[in-house]
């Protein structure tokens, strides 16, 4: 079967689109547990969901491209990023994680244009695990699960799922800034030993 080789591409930049309109969505109605915040966190599911999906697709029918391998991270840190400052916005998580977390995607995202003419710095398996993290623990923050259910045991039972994921999160987005900044002084210091 043929793929169009700008598909993976066209995917990652629907999901740069769908960035703002899932956090208009999440705010439209300060937060509430209505249909507004339902269709927010879906949206948010299915379009982090296609990260993969993109991902994928490039691999398999061999149509890996630099803009993709930079447009992708750019539209994780879009999605993801808007949802932290949303829900910080409604006071549902801390402003403290919302600014550590932008501080290393805003860095390592102005690094990789800077960067871009030299070469393109790819996501690291610790910058995929971490994105998979963040995913996982948005989810939880933006599905309004006390619609399901009031019982004190369900509550917690969430609220520690949530506490979890999100504290995994923000040590693995902080280990893998450091990881970036360590692998590219390395391979500085290296191109500058072959010269």
């Amino acid at each position: 079967m043929a793929v169009h080789p700008q598909l993976p591409n066209a995917i990652t930049i629907a999901r740069i689109i769908c960035a703002p309109i899932f956090l208009w969505l999440l705010l439209a109605d300060a937060g509430a547990d209505g249909g507004l915040r339902w269709a927010a966190a879906i949206l948010f599911i299915v379009a982090i969901a296609t990260d993969g999906i993109d991902g994928y697709i490039a691999r398999k029918y061999n149509i890996v491209s630099d803009l993709g391998k930079l447009l992708d991270p750019i539209a994780d840190k879009a999605l993801t990023g808007l949802a932290f400052v949303g829900l910080s916005i409604l006071g549902e998580l801390p402003w403290w994680i919302t600014i550590v977390v932008l501080v290393r995607e805003i860095g390592i995202t102005v690094y990789r244009f800077i960067v871009v003419s030299d070469h393109v710095l790819a996501a690291a398996w610790m910058g995929k695990l971490k994105t998979v993290f963040q995913a996982v623990a948005l989810s939880i923050a933006l599905i309004p699960f006390a619609t399901f259910s009031d019982s004190a045991v369900w509550q917690g039972v969430v609220w520690w799922a949530g506490v979890i994921t999100m504290t995994i999160a923000v040590l693995l987005t902080i280990a893998s800034g450091i990881d970036y900044v360590v692998t590219e002084v390395r391979a500085a210091r290296q191109r500058r030993g072959t010269r």
